[in-house]
């Protein structure tokens, strides 16, 4: 029997910070690859950054955690809400 740990999620995450300039859809795209997680990530006129992303708990969270290893990103906040998965989704792209 699986375990709430292996129930596919998505979430919208907004990033504040220093997130725009930096690399930082170039590193949510290729960790998203890299962690098997699908989804979207662009930059907002007001400087912060959106993305959607689906895949398990820690899946995410390793994606998170590999964007902030990144130079020169700075994230001071992210709000975070949980949204419907998308079961057509089959990949991660950059928005512009």
């Amino acid at each position: 029997m699986k375990g709430a740990s292996d129930a596919v999620i998505r979430k919208r995450i907004v990033f504040y910070g220093q997130v725009q300039g930096v690399g930082f859809r170039y590193r949510a795209r290729h960790a998203a690859d890299l962690y098997g997680c699908t989804g979207w990530v662009k930059n907002e006129y007001d400087g912060s950054v959106t993305m959607e992303i689906q895949g398990h708990e820690e899946q995410i969270d390793q994606v998170i955690l590999a964007i902030e290893r990144g130079t020169y990103v700075r994230i001071e906040n992210m709000d975070v809400r949980s949204l419907p998965i998308d079961p057509e989704e089959r990949s991660f792209r950059t928005d512009w």
